[in-house]
């Protein structure tokens, strides 16, 4: 699929960070977008960068409210999508919907590890069940399945839990790489790619607090402030210096850098996702730090979980994993 004019697109997650950014680009290039996340505002702000930018005469960019990891709000959204667009035939699907939350199977809430792992694993999973149908349809589609340099390296270093997102990731990286054959047998207008981002410029860990929190605001509530008081508690920390106010500044300053100092942009990740569509490639690595680390992990499978490892992982460079 060498051009996305006319085409018709399904983007989750775009009410920020590569999800916004893939529906930006697709719209400039005349393609029709359909996106959706949990947050109307959001998906508001995401429209009116496309419309700012002029589009294409014709070009259609429409928001949905929906939660990937439930199925039946998937599902409303797809009958949306087919009334507001006026088609039945999808061309390409990017299950690009993440957060992250849930590390620790044993410190950690199973609520927020569940929720992690719905979110990430069963968002690409019922996305697919979803809108194969209508892609089935199409002269010519491709699904777009976004997991992470955690699905080939369960880490974050020897000193922190990510069984959950890591977990999650690898299903859709195993999932993607299942489907290269079953869809060449029984489908074969239909391509595939699994996307493997490492550090990316993007507001994942603001709004992966927000949704597993339910709290839509910049500003942690009672039980998150408890919540995280106690954990850095328990790692050693005093507890005369955690102030609320302490607490409250390092998780805005924790997402702005993550957000402001990656390696890569989420703008620069969305043009790498692309072009890697366009050259129908199956796997397509994002930013040097992942092209780096699935270099080392296959070159030394048996070490990749060693402290010494991840030092020489992160040697010389400013190093935070996710996307």
């Amino acid at each position: 699929m060498k051009d996305f004019a006319g085409k018709t697109a399904i983007v989750t997650g775009g009410g920020t960070g590569m999800g916004r950014e893939l529906v930006r680009q697709l719209v400039a290039e005349g393609c029709n977008v359909a996106t959706c996340d949990v947050s109307a505002r959001n998906m508001a702000e995401t429209v009116e960068l496309c419309q700012a930018a002029r589009p294409p005469q014709g070009t259609r960019i429409t928001a949905h409210v929906a939660d990937v990891s439930i199925e039946a709000q998937l599902q409303r959204f797809r009958d949306e999508f087919a009334e507001q667009h006026q088609t039945d035939k999808l061309h390409l699907l990017f299950n690009n919907a993440g957060i992250g939350g849930g590390g620790s199977m044993i410190a950690d809430r199973r609520e927020d590890w569940e929720k992690t792992f719905n979110v990430c694993w069963g968002g690409v999973y019922f996305g697919v069940r979803t809108f194969l149908p209508m892609m089935m349809k199409a002269d010519e589609a491709h699904i777009i399945n976004t997991s992470s340099v955690n699905g080939f390296w369960a880490s974050l270093g020897p000193n922190v839990s990510h069984t959950a997102y890591a977990a999650a990731k690898f299903a859709v990286k195993g999932f993607t790489e299942a489907l290269i054959t079953d869809l060449r047998l029984n489908a074969p207008h239909i391509k595939c790619s699994v996307v493997m981002p490492g550090h990316i410029g993007t507001s994942i860990a603001a709004n992966s607090r927000k949704v597993l929190s339910g709290n839509d605001s910049d500003t942690l509530s009672a039980e998150e402030l408890t919540r995280t008081r106690a954990r850095f508690v328990a790692a050693g920390a005093d507890s005369a210096q955690l102030t609320d106010e302490a607490i409250q500044a390092m998780a805005t300053e924790g997402a702005r850098r993550f957000l402001e100092d990656a390696p890569m942009s989420a703008a620069t990740a969305a043009t790498v996702i692309l072009d890697g569509v366009k050259a129908d490639r199956w796997r397509i690595l994002v930013g040097d730090d992942a092209h780096r680390m699935d270099e080392m992990v296959r070159a030394e499978p048996e070490s990749a979980y060693e402290p010494e490892f991840f030092e020489r992982l992160t040697s010389g460079v400013g190093w935070r994993l996710g996307r």
